[in-house]
């Protein structure tokens, strides 16, 4: 992608600290200070926390919303392609993701106001988010939390119209804790007094942990599968709470579980946007979409590569559950139409690569180790072969995607395969650059 005038301002801004994660508020309380506060002039906010699933459920949010011709801004992270995506402004017909003028000029006022003191990139990017959600109208925002909750940069909304919690499972151990407790303890810091609490389907640790949260604050808690239902049926999506039942249609978002997420946005909406109509919910569901989350890529550059009349799929799950989720879809696609599944697989050196390729054990006819470019640590392609096959998978390590799409064009099939790309995002935005797919 070609240099943005708000290159350089990102760059810069991301050498202010010396760690890229370092979870505290006190240094974006303080740059929100000196910006006016911006965080109290907002429209009603929805705050999604989570370990899997915020950015689809987000995504179901704002098409719902959209669709009943409301004004929606989106925050959500982190980015696949370009930084942009991480931005999206209410506008008429739609909301479009921040321009490059707007962003350089408001990057400009963050680095201005922060005086060189020592921030993240995230807080600082928060914070340019938020003064342009502030300084634009629209009757919602859905803001996602970058990593954890109680300590994330985005948790200085003082009063959300709701919050949600998403399925919480084992991640970023480093930075949250080791169990399902202590990341269910830190996820649910985004509850405010009294606003509702919309939370998703949970281990019972965790949620055990929400519930104790939400008791102690006196936030109502509306919970999936007590006071919410969500589920396929005949063809059709049916969504059941204490106010009836609704017969939608299903999502194109692939998978079984994004049937549970788009019952998390749902019931999110029933809580704190009222009369919404059936067939806004219904066209909503219909249209939402989500890039890099079981994205079906048919055309483009590295498309063409693929054997002809493969499928080649991409998806962004990278630990324990999501691989857990993405194994089932692909059972899913197998029990419809059989085809060889070749997993085409990169992750980050944190990342739990056993756990997540354990799914894949007898589904996966080949894994192709891959490395992950870019800043982040990706886990050498031979350390990724060597863990697969202790699993008894077999293997083949590429120095790229390209690489490994021209190695199964070589081949002869009987039946075209079905291709998945996946283990990290950012192995996805590398894909999605590559093949000339445009994120959004």
């Amino acid at each position: 992608m070609a240099a943005t005038t708000s290159d350089a301002l990102l760059a810069r801004l991301l050498e202010l600290h010396p760690k890229r994660i370092d979870l505290s508020l006190d240094r974006i309380e303080r740059l929100l200070a000196a910006l006016d506060a911006p965080q109290k002039r907002l429209p009603p906010v929805i705050h999604v926390a989570g370990t899997n699933g915020k950015g689809s459920t987000i995504a179901f949010l704002r098409a719902i919303l959209e669709a009943a011709g409301l004004g929606v801004h989106v925050y959500t992270s982190p980015h696949l392609v370009a930084f942009h995506e991480r931005i999206r402004l209410a506008a008429p017909g739609g909301g479009a993701l921040v321009e490059d003028d707007v962003l350089g000029a408001t990057l400009a006022q963050i680095e201005q106001a922060n005086g060189g003191a020592p921030i993240t990139f995230f807080e600082a990017t928060t914070a340019a988010a938020l003064k342009l959600f502030a300084e634009r109208p629209a009757e919602i925002l859905l803001l996602e939390v970058g990593l954890g909750g109680r300590f994330d940069a985005t948790n200085v909304i003082p009063t959300p119209a709701c919050t949600v919690i998403t399925p919480v499972s084992i991640d970023h151990v480093e930075f949250l804790g080791d169990t399902l407790e202590k990341i269910a303890f830190e996820k649910a810091g985004i509850i405010k007094p009294g606003a509702p609490v919309v939370v998703s389907e949970q281990p019972k640790e965790a949620l055990a942990v929400i519930e104790r949260q939400a008791a102690r604050l006196g936030a109502p808690l509306v919970v999936y599968s007590q006071e919410f239902l969500c589920r396929a049926e005949r063809g059709r999506l049916v969504y059941e709470d204490q106010h009836g039942l609704l017969d939608l249609p299903l999502p194109r978002l692939p998978g079984r579980h994004q049937i549970v997420n788009v019952g998390t946005a749902i019931a999110a909406l029933r809580q704190c946007v009222p009369n919404i109509s059936l067939a806004a919910f219904g066209r909503g569901i219909a249209a939402a979409s989500w890039p890099g989350r079981l994205q079906n890529i048919g055309r483009g550059k590295l498309a063409a590569l693929a054997p002809e009349g493969a499928e080649l799929w991409l998806d962004g799950a990278h630990n324990e559950a999501g691989g857990r989720v993405l194994a089932e879809a692909m059972a899913d696609f197998e029990d419809r139409s059989p085809r060889p599944l070749i997993l085409l697989y990169g992750g980050l050196q944190t990342k739990d690569a056993a756990a997540f390729l354990r799914h894949f054990v007898g589904l996966a006819k080949d894994i192709f180790a891959l490395p992950v470019r870019g800043e982040q640590a990706g886990r050498a392609p031979e350390e990724i072969a060597a863990i697969a096959r202790g699993l008894g998978m077999h293997v083949e390590i590429h120095l790229h995607a390209e690489q490994a799409l021209r190695a199964l064009a070589a081949r002869t099939w009987a039946v075209p395969p079905r291709i998945l790309i996946a283990g990290s995002l950012y192995l996805v935005g590398e894909i999605l650059a590559a093949n000339g797919t445009p994120p959004d």
